[in-house]
């Protein structure tokens, strides 16, 4: 999930947050766990920073990950939110208090079976906090409006639920009475919603509030939205608020899906010229001639001299060849000039002809027949069968080409997939 301001929200939060709990349980190492229990919470806080950021540095490959798709490491994020302890030292002394309680329970519990994960998690759950809470102040700064931890979890928690409706949507067969308990009536065929949920905008509040509902049914445990606590309180009775939350998320992920696609590119082209124009340049200079620049006598060019050729046949069908591209028409049903009358009758100066030029008349055809279908009005009457009125099946367009069947569709779909291509292309550039 991506909001304006927020660097925390994504996948790659899993990798920082083992990473934070990996270099933590290092730190405490280092120092010794009962630096936790230090009575001066800030002298603790200080040692425990530098020895994280020492471990983190040191971290390799780990830290080297991508964290988001902003282009931050998982390091990065991880020393950021770290550092971020020293404008909240409540947090720090909450955690230090938690680790205080357990050790006045069951003593040096670090040293125990099970203690270093114990210890792990106390450190998870506080950056589990901390990021929420950096996370809602960059928000509010992006945006200007207020937002909570809280609030930043119950966008999370819609991102996830809206997923998991997706999820179940694209499965309906096997989930079929759950499916149905979310829409509100019985499946049988596959939902028209399945294809329409593409985004968490398409998600209607309703679904979420009866997947929720549905949750304890199917998984035997409560939705977050009809569990007892009063973390989501305020999304229980409110379809308008889960409504405008879904929205925004959606928004802000299309908003944000180019990742600076459109800047790079023009960055690469710009780079791209200068390698040209110094390339030019430098050949320029060892190609030139020693000494002082010097005016040549004008001679004729051998292109000049030459007589005037006869004027070349520009028909697209040589002459020795229309004997046999007849008796091939003939042979599959079309009248013998078929393919001479065909190949004139066609606009080669077109968008689609000029890109399948290396391409049979017949593929181009093939092609012509699979996206515009056997008739067209942009067809010209050469191209028609006079019997149907339409183009040539695929089985006479694989005999005007002296090849099978299958390979001309293979020859066909190759066509279709250039032009497709071709077309991405040129839409990218227009956009750039």
């Amino acid at each position: 999930m991506r909001l304006p301001g927020t660097r925390y929200q994504e996948h790659g939060w899993e990798q920082v947050r083992k990473l934070l709990g990996h270099c933590s349980l290092q730190a405490c190492a280092r120092l010794g766990p009962e630096t936790l229990l230090d009575p001066d919470p800030e002298q603790s806080l200080g040692a425990y920073v530098d020895a994280v950021g020492h471990a983190l540095y040191a971290a390799g490959a780990r830290a080297e990950a991508h964290g988001n798709s902003y282009g931050d490491t998982c390091g990065e994020l991880a020393l950021t939110l770290v550092y971020e302890l020293h404008a909240r030292p409540a947090d720090w002394a909450s955690l230090c208090a938690a680790v205080a309680a357990e050790h006045a329970r069951i003593g040096s519990f670090w040293s125990q079976p099970g203690g270093e994960a114990l210890l792990r998690k106390k450190f998870n759950d506080l950056y589990a906090v901390l990021r929420d809470k950096v996370d809602s102040d960059n928000y509010q700064a992006a945006c200007g409006r207020p937002c909570s931890p809280n609030r930043m979890y119950a966008y999370r928690m819609l991102d996830t639920a809206w997923h998991e409706v997706a999820r179940l949507f694209e499965g309906w067969r096997e989930h079929a009475q759950q499916v149905g308990a979310i829409l509100g009536r019985e499946v049988v065929a596959m939902p028209i919603e399945a294809r329409q949920l593409r985004t968490s905008g398409d998600c209607k509040p309703e679904w979420i509030m009866r997947w929720s509902e549905s949750l304890e049914v199917h998984t035997g445990a409560a939705g977050p939205l009809h569990t007892k606590s009063k973390r989501f309180a305020s999304l229980k009775n409110s379809p308008e608020k889960i409504g405008a939350m879904l929205r925004e998320i959606g928004e802000y992920e299309l908003l944000s899906a180019n990742r600076d696609q459109d800047w790079l590119h023009d960055a690469g082209e710009a780079s791209a010229w200068l390698d040209d124009y110094w390339r030019v340049l430098d050949e320029s200079e060892q190609g030139s001639t020693p000494g002082p620049d010097l005016i040549l006598e004008a001679r004729q060019d051998e292109l000049d001299a030459a007589e005037p050729e006869a004027t070349i046949d520009a028909d697209p069908v040589e002459a020795q060849e229309t004997a046999r591209l007849a008796l091939v028409a003939q042979q599959v049903s079309l009248p013998p000039n078929y393919l001479v009358l065909a190949a004139l009758g066609e606009d080669r100066a077109s968008w689609a002809a000029r890109r399948m030029a290396q391409d049979s008349l017949p593929v181009r055809l093939a092609v012509y027949l699979k996206l515009l279908g056997p008739f067209d009005d942009s067809y010209p009457s050469e191209w028609l069968d006079p019997q149907t009125g339409e183009l040539p099946t695929m089985q006479q367009l694989a005999g005007l080409d002296g090849i099978s069947l299958p390979t001309l569709r293979k020859r066909r779909d190759a066509a279709v997939a250039h032009l497709n291509e071709m077309a991405g292309m040129e839409e990218e550039r227009r956009w750039a």
